[in-house]
């Protein structure tokens, strides 16, 4: 999963809030927020607008326990009684398959297909390559002064068990199996995504309508906001170059309902050698970090593909990367260049603070 640190969030949940000169007691819907911290390994935060208090909380543990389900299933690094999940998949790589969740399947199927459509940039079978640099990263955390690059011989080697095709699916008998001992799988890319989508889709279909989920900058917007004023919710796109997330550390904001809006970044989880930073964001290709732009903001109707797509544009040369979004119906993106020019696609412009978009405006 995605270690990502609470101060160095991409998305700022943007939900200033106009008190008019309406009573509090006679409002319909009243705004309410809250969050938990023991989820994929980040801050989850939710905010919405219900008729009461009891309505809001009832709805936040519902989603805090779908959380729960899915952090467990989706988890490389733990084994839990009773549930096979992606570390019991890579504990028994070359052994057997193994019987899992129809979310498992899903999430695996998911992303199979979208590295067909997009080139093979994002590969949730480069768990060998992306252990060795968690482990670089987590040794330098431990000792700065002695930061290291992994030896690239080492990362070649390991590059040799990440074929996708290895990662067998049958769908009849839910199970899955990877055919090298050495192979595993890190769904860090489009796990938290995949399940914020999944986790939307049910509180929508259990009534929760106005509100907004945030996992650890994975933004999912339900539908408008009922505070009477605005007509779409305020998302606020991280200047990569400010460290704490603030509204004067703004790049801009985006106006939008019932869609996602995921960022990938070089700032969110890196270690530093020789004065360079060196980002989680690992190239398939090169094996190294990608060094295009410093975040790249990817809107979408789903979740999931948003956070599939957004390490992938990150990963690819601006014309390639343009490219690909503009080949995508429904889907917009920003790019943050190296040296602070921004780029965005036509229809992200239209709802860009910057461009004139308010939240007021009707869709």
């Amino acid at each position: 999963m995605k270690k990502v640190v609470i101060g160095f969030l991409t998305l700022a949940l943007v939900t200033s809030f106009i008190i008019g000169c309406q009573k509090e007691e006679t409002k319909p819907y009243q705004k309410y927020s809250e969050s938990f911290f023991d989820t994929f390994d980040t801050l989850t935060q939710v905010v919405g607008y219900t008729k009461s208090e009891e309505e809001f909380k009832s709805y936040v543990d519902k989603i805090h326990t779908r959380f729960l389900e899915l952090h467990k299933l989706y988890d490389i690094y733990k084994n839990y009684d009773g549930i096979n999940n992606i570390r019991t998949i890579n504990d028994n790589a070359g052994i057997k398959p193994v019987k899992v969740d129809k979310e498992i399947i899903d999430l695996i199927l998911f992303s199979k297909e979208w590295y067909e459509r997009t080139s093979g940039e994002t590969n949730i079978a480069m768990g060998p390559v992306l252990r060795i640099w968690s482990q670089y990263r987590d040794d330098a955390e431990y000792d700065p002064q002695n930061a290291k690059l992994p030896p690239m011989e080492e990362l070649l080697d390991a590059a040799k068990y990440t074929d996708i095709n290895k990662v067998i699916v049958d769908e009849e008998k839910n199970t899955v199996y990877l055919e090298d001992s050495r192979m595993s799988l890190d769904v860090g890319a489009v796990a938290k995504g995949f399940a914020t989508e999944i986790v939307a889709k049910e509180i929508m279909a259990d009534g929760f309508k106005s509100g907004m989920i945030s996992a650890g900058g994975n933004v999912r917007v339900l539908e408008k906001p009922l505070d009477g004023i605005r007509e779409r919710w305020g998302i606020g796109i991280q200047n990569p170059k400010k460290s704490i997330v603030s509204d004067s550390n703004l790049l801009d904001t985006i106006f939008i309902n019932n869609a996602s809006v995921v960022t990938s970044g070089d700032y969110q989880r890196y270690y530093v050698v020789d004065d360079k930073i060196i980002h989680h964001l690992i190239d398939s290709q090169t094996l190294m970090p990608g060094e295009y732009y410093s975040a790249v903001t990817v809107l979408t109707e789903d979740s999931g593909m948003a956070d599939f797509l957004s390490t992938t544009v990150f990963l690819m040369p601006y014309e390639q990367s343009r490219k690909l979004v503009d080949s995508l119906e429904g889907v917009e993106a920003i790019w943050i260049m190296k040296d602070g020019t921004v780029e965005a696609t036509d229809g992200m412009k239209t709802i860009m603070k910057s461009n004139g978009a308010s939240g007021s405006n009707p869709e």
